[in-house]
């Protein structure tokens, strides 16, 4: 396992009601943000399907997602 900050959990729960549940992290929240603003970005040039573009844009939305955990941090 990675030391990659995640930021805990996005949207846990546990009421007391309902076992606990930590979800997704808060970095695949914002990574997922992120992504929804690359694509529809009129910049993005749209290659779905194209396997190396699907990965660069996976990972510029996590790379965006850690700057902003980063910056949470100061």
């Amino acid at each position: 396992m990675s030391n990659t900050n995640t930021g805990g959990p996005a949207f846990p729960t546990g009421t007391g009601v309902t076992p606990y549940n930590p979800g997704m992290t808060l970095r695949d929240y914002f990574a997922a943000k992120a992504m929804q603003g690359i694509l529809g970005s009129d910049k993005y040039v749209g290659l779905i399907g194209v396997n190396r573009y699907e990965q660069r844009t996976a990972e510029d939305a996590y790379k965006m997602a850690d700057a902003m955990l980063k910056a949470r941090q100061a």
